[in-house]
């Protein structure tokens, strides 16, 4: 055994194998390894997100930027250890992004009201409808290059605007799964987006 093997639990020693066999392509070290920590992963972001329902988004944003880039772990510490660190930082991501988005939209709704004399709050902006249009397309486009059930899912959450559990009700399968699948078209979209002429999307 090497240093870095000798320094791990013998709880550890078992992550470590499954890992292993993750990293060859094994499907069930994935499921063994996303079950035993799931619910750990869960709380550990619920205290930091504080809230049920983005906490549920952020364990699977960590899973899957984790099971991405697992054979980049190395056994100096705990799989467990990398995996919570991991999801800490998204975690920590998350509410960096949500205070963003919460300033923006505060400096943008005092601008309107301070300017609700010279435009109506209902009138569209032509060029920012221009964008949305043109971002329409742009995904449609892209989301037919998926396989089947990551467009049936992609339609559903962000053509028709249906919640995770519609969703889950309609194609009879568990929310997780739904979750899982979306997070997983997400990315296949985003990097479509990269691969194209300028990678620029916006309000997706």
């Amino acid at each position: 055994m090497n240093q870095e093997l000798s320094n791990l639990s013998e709880k550890a020693l078992i992550d470590w194998e499954l890992v292993q066999r993750a990293c060859n392509g094994d499907e069930e070290a994935f499921r063994v390894l996303h079950d035993k920590y799931r619910s750990k992963i869960y709380y550990l972001v619920l205290k930091i997100v504080n809230n049920p329902t983005d906490a549920e988004d952020v364990t699977i944003e960590a899973f899957g930027k984790a099971f991405k880039n697992i054979n980049q772990y190395v056994p100096r510490y705990a799989f467990s250890s990398w995996l919570f660190k991991i999801a800490t930082n998204n975690s920590i991501d998350y509410c960096r992004r949500k205070r963003l988005l919460q300033k923006d939209y505060e400096d943008m709704n005092g601008e309107a009201t301070a300017k609700e004399n010279l435009v109506t709050a209902t009138a569209p902006d032509p060029e920012q409808q221009m964008i949305r249009d043109q971002n329409m397309q742009r995904l449609e486009q892209l989301v037919t290059t998926l396989r089947p059930q990551y467009q049936r899912l992609v339609r559903l959450r962000y053509f028709d605007e249906l919640s995770y559990e519609e969703i889950s009700v309609k194609l009879d399968l568990p929310m997780g799964t739904v979750k899982a699948q979306l997070f997983r078209a997400r990315n296949m979209l985003q990097d479509l987006l990269r691969a194209s002429t300028d990678g620029e999307f916006h309000e997706f």
